[in-house]
């Protein structure tokens, strides 16, 4: 067992899954994601094939986006609630880490991964990812667990991985990073993406573009409508 920092503060990967308050836990689900984000970064680097190495990419990118706006619609709230004095620093921190991973992903979309400066295009996409997981596994996750009980670290845990299943596929750098304005971007851009991903599948990139413009008008009345009922829930 790794000995406590000196503020007392021990990184998730230094703690058993007990510790972390057991498998559904947000400490252990974050853990898990970033392992498998790590996985794809260095099956990417292992692998000649350009094309093989674009499929890894598009992987990678589309767990990447859904793991980070679960964090910006779940987790981040639930930090600035219970670390009011620290929370708004915390996050803010890694939401420009987001905002610059978006960025980036948007850039490598239509890229191909034979051209000049793909290769440090990923890079810098890479290691962003690498620094926003240390920065939660290694700082966030430890204070939010010294202050959170393990059934609100599971709650927590089990609405995260409710919006990530749920979440945006593809970049959009011009969505709040916040609640409320995320949530509601998110439903109508959560629609055009899966419409958008099953059409590319099927038909090809041109298509998947008118496909998912159509979805996108649907997905915004239902996110109106959405709106509308909490407000009169209020």
């Amino acid at each position: 067992m790794t000995n406590p920092r000196g503020d007392g503060l021990r990184p998730v990967a230094d703690q058993s899954e007990d510790e972390r308050g057991g498998p559904g836990s947000i400490l252990s689900r974050q853990s898990r994601d970033h392992a498998d984000l790590d996985a794809l970064m260095r099956a990417h680097d292992a692998e000649t094939d350009p094309d093989a190495r674009g499929r890894l990419v598009a992987e990678l990118a589309e767990r990447a986006l859904r793991h980070a706006f679960a964090e910006e619609t779940v987790l981040f709230p639930a930090y600035r609630h219970h670390l009011p004095e620290q929370g708004e620093a915390l996050t803010a921190h890694i939401e420009g880490d987001h905002q610059r991973v978006n960025e980036l992903l948007v850039q490598l979309q239509d890229a191909d991964p034979r051209s000049a400066g793909y290769d440090a295009l990923v890079r810098r996409t890479f290691e962003t990812i690498r620094h926003d997981a240390r920065d939660e596994e290694d700082d966030l996750l430890p204070r939010l667990q010294r202050v959170a009980s393990p059934q609100e670290l599971r709650a927590i845990g089990a609405a995260w991985e409710v919006q990530r299943r749920t979440s945006p596929t593809r970049p959009h750098p011009g969505v709040p990073r916040r609640p409320p304005g995320n949530v509601l971007a998110g439903v109508p851009l959560a629609v055009s993406d899966r419409v958008k991903d099953a059409a590319e599948h099927l038909l090809g990139p041109r298509a998947a573009r008118g496909a998912g413009r159509a979805a996108a008008v649907a997905g915004g009345a239902l996110a109106l409508g959405l709106a509308v009922r909490a407000l009169r829930r209020r």
